[in-house]
């Protein structure tokens, strides 16, 4: 139920507040004064979509808040909606809420009934969904749904392998010789890097020796006339020269042990490092030149060269398994196939019950509004395939309103009045939750006379129970309220504010004078309708 309303900014409307009753709530107005325009907020809370362009003029955002019962405990929502990028911002007992958890609560808090659900009448779409609700065991339509949607995965799923296989095939040959010539060579991961590592190392070792080759010929000469053999002269002299000069006695002690030294560094220069890892640079050379040719050849890095491998081996793998999986889908595709049209012969008897109920229901709630009681409400079945060599129906409702009329379609021979009773007696069969409001938007169009106060009992009736708000321009309707809104445009300093009030007994009476057409017959006929 509803019990509150709040509308700010929105529109026409700077703030309007509607307490609801429980029962028939009327809204009743001049036309064009902005009756369906509170509905239309309504629907907005709801989740429907509203343009920036609704927000009132010099107002930073429009808001919309409504207080409802749902079961025994109050639910509280707010939308707001921003002039400046028209997005919107719903909340429900003030903490923020997706549209997606609001359209769960939607069809619990309200039923919208408006010459919109007219025109979805008019279509088969619409009218097989009627039927289809009404399924004694509405669980084997959603298997119904589920294999389809495997199908149709599998179908996916086919077209990709046969594509890629397809793809694959015509690239098989240059596949396998790009294998060939990678196997050929048989990188291995880090392995070009490794090779540059043992290469630089070789070649600083061959520095390294190198110079302790120069070292010892300096020191021993080729004829043995290098430095150790020169010094070793030297230091001779020196000590002969000793006996003549004690003072050199300390320089040539020096002497002796320097040539100690460079015979012991001649020593360590003949045992030059050697190469632990026993590398042959020859073969360090071949294999990097190996991994350049085929770095060439392919015209990739040998990381790439390695991705390369291991995508030929899994596509050449693919196409070798590729005609199992496709097999198995067919398998499976069959399979699913077979189950769903089992399924839809369990439908099609428990379809054609439904329609038979839905059409009597129908035309038992008709007959209460106005139409013969030879009223006819009948199913057409229309086949059509829903994947191939499976064929399903679409429930298409035919009618015949009067008696001696074939049974025609409902946008062939509906008019506008006919449609709103329909409607109305849809409604009336398939009240489905006693928590939710009814709302009615000029449901009486194309209605008079005699009908009109069929329709008018049947309101009665449904409000009984329930809660309804309804939008009328007939005072037969407007009197069967529980409470009465009165909606009006005024003209306020060249601005248009669309304005609410609730009204009292003399309020309702004067309205309802207006409504039937004004003067003392309006007011003759108000007193009559009110009794």
């Amino acid at each position: 139920m509803l019990e509150y309303l709040r509308i700010r900014n929105l529109a026409l409307i700077e703030d309007m507040e509607l307490e609801f009753a429980m029962g028939m709530n009327v809204l009743t107005g001049e036309t064009g004064a902005g009756k369906s325009f509170v509905l239309k907020a309504l629907g907005f809370l709801l989740g429907d979509r509203l343009t920036a362009g609704m927000v009132r003029p010099g107002a930073d955002r429009a808001q919309v808040e409504a207080l409802f019962i749902l079961d025994e405990n109050e639910l509280a929502l707010r939308r707001e909606l921003s002039s400046e990028t028209g997005r919107s911002r719903l909340f429900v007992n003030n903490a923020i809420t997706s549209q997606e958890q609001l359209r769960e609560l939607r069809e619990r808090l309200v039923t919208f009934t408006s010459q919109h659900t007219q025109q979805q009448l008019l279509q088969p779409a619409f009218q097989a969904s009627l039927i289809d609700d009404m399924l004694r065991q509405p669980q084997l339509l959603q298997e119904r749904d589920s294999l389809l949607a495997q199908l149709r995965d599998i179908a996916i799923r086919h077209k990709e392998l046969l594509e890629k296989q397809s793809v694959l095939a015509e690239r098989r040959e240059l596949l396998e010789m790009q294998q060939q010539e990678i196997d050929k060579v048989s990188p291995e991961e880090g392995e070009e890097e490794k090779l540059e590592a043992l290469r630089a190392q070789a070649r600083s070792l061959t520095h390294i020796r190198e110079n302790y080759g120069h070292a010892l010929a300096l020191l021993h000469g080729e004829n043995n006339d290098g430095l150790l053999s020169a010094l070793g002269r030297f230091e001779k002299l020196v000590h002969k020269m000793c006996a003549d000069n004690a003072d050199l006695t300390a320089d040539a002690e020096v002497l002796s042990t320097l040539r100690g030294q460079l015979s012991h560094l001649a020593d360590r220069f003949r045992r030059p490092p050697q190469n632990e890892a026993q590398t042959d640079i020859n073969e360090v050379e071949s294999r990097l030149f190996a991994l350049a040719q085929l770095k060439r050849k392919l015209r990739r890095s040998l990381g790439e060269i390695l991705s390369l491998r291991r995508e030929i081996a899994d596509n050449l793998s693919f196409l070798d398994v590729c005609a199992l999986d496709i097999s198995r889908l067919s398998k499976e595709k069959n399979a699913l196939v077979h189950r769903l049209s089992a399924v839809i012969e369990r439908i099609r008897p428990l379809r054609r019950e439904a329609a038979g109920a839905f059409g009597r229901g129908i035309e038992a709630e008709l007959r209460g509004l106005g139409f013969s009681e030879q009223i006819r409400v009948l199913p057409d079945f229309i086949s059509h395939e829903i994947w191939p060599g499976v064929t399903d129906e679409h429930t298409r409702l035919l009618w015949a309103p009067n008696p001696g009329q074939p049974a025609q379609a409902l946008d062939r021979i509906a008019s506008g009045g006919e449609l709103s009773r329909f409607l109305l007696a849809l409604v009336g069969m398939r009240q489905k939750n006693d928590d939710a409001t009814y709302i009615f938007d000029e449901v009486d169009a194309g209605i008079g006379g005699i009908t009109l106060n069929k329709l008018g009992d049947k309101l009665r009736a449904l409000a009984k129970n329930r809660q309804m708000l309804l939008i009328t321009h007939w005072p037969q309707l407007a009197v069967h309220a529980q409470k009465h809104f009165y909606i009006s445009k005024v003209v306020r300093d060249n601005a248009t504010f669309t304005l609410c009030s609730p009204l009292d007994d003399k309020g309702r009476t004067d309205e309802l004078a207006r409504m039937a057409g004004g003067g003392a017959q309006g007011q003759a006929l108000a007193r009559s309708l009110k009794g």
